[in-house]
C-alpha cells in the first residue's frame, strides 16, 4: 500500500548489465518505501546485453503517460540520456548529484533522472532518486515557455539523412 498521497504514482525502472546491481538496490528500496515500480528490465544479469533495449521500452512508457517517472541506469548514465531523450516528451537528464535532481523537475519538468551504475554509489543513487520523485514541476510562465518551445521542435523535427 502507498502510504504516501503526494508521491509520484506510475515509477518505471530500466537498466543493462552495468547498471543492473544499481537498479536491483534502487527497486528493492522504492519498494520498501511503498511506491509501485514497473521493472523494464533487464530481469537478470546478462553482460552482452543493451541499454536501448530496456531504456527506450520505459521511454514510451513516459511519453504515453503510462509512467509518470522514470529512471534509467546504464554504465556511466551518458547513453540510457541519450537513447530515451530521442522519443518525444521524454525529458532526460544524467543526475550526478542533488541539485540537479530537484532542479531538473521543478524548472524543466525532467521525467527520467539518467544515473551511471558505475559512477554513483548506492547511498548517493537512492538520495538523488529520492529527490528526484519528491520534485514538483513549478508551473510558472518561463518554464512553460520554455518547455513550449522544446515541444515544438519535437512536432516540427524531421531528421533524414
Amino acid at each position: 500500500m502507498n502510504n504516501h498521497p503526494e508521491k509520484i504514482e506510475h515509477i518505471g525502472i530500466a537498466a543493462d548489465h552495468a547498471g543492473f546491481e544499481l537498479k536491483e538496490y534502487l527497486l528493492e528500496k522504492l519498494n520498501e518505501a511503498g511506491y509501485e515500480v514497473i521493472d523494464f528490465g533487464d530481469s537478470e544479469m546478462k553482460p552482452q546485453d543493451d541499454y536501448p533495449d530496456y531504456v527506450i521500452p520505459l521511454a514510451f512508457a513516459i511519453a504515453k503517460g503510462e509512467i509518470t517517472r522514470g529512471i534509467a541506469i546504464c554504465g556511466s548514465g551518458v547513453g540510457a540520456c541519450i537513447a530515451a531523450n530521442k522519443v518525444n516528451g521524454v525529458r532526460a537528464c544524467l543526475i550526478n548529484e542533488k541539485f540537479s535532481a530537484n532542479q531538473g523537475v521543478e524548472d524543466d519538468d525532467m521525467n527520467m533522472m539518467c544515473l551511471g551504475g558505475r559512477v554513483v554509489d548506492h547511498t548517493l543513487a537512492w538520495k538523488l532518486t529520492t529527490i528526484f520523485l519528491a520534485a514538483k514541476f513549478i508551473d510558472v510562465e518561463r518554464h512553460i515557455r520554455r518547455l513550449a518551445k522544446v515541444a515544438e521542435l519535437e512536432k516540427t523535427q524531421n531528421l533524414k539523412h
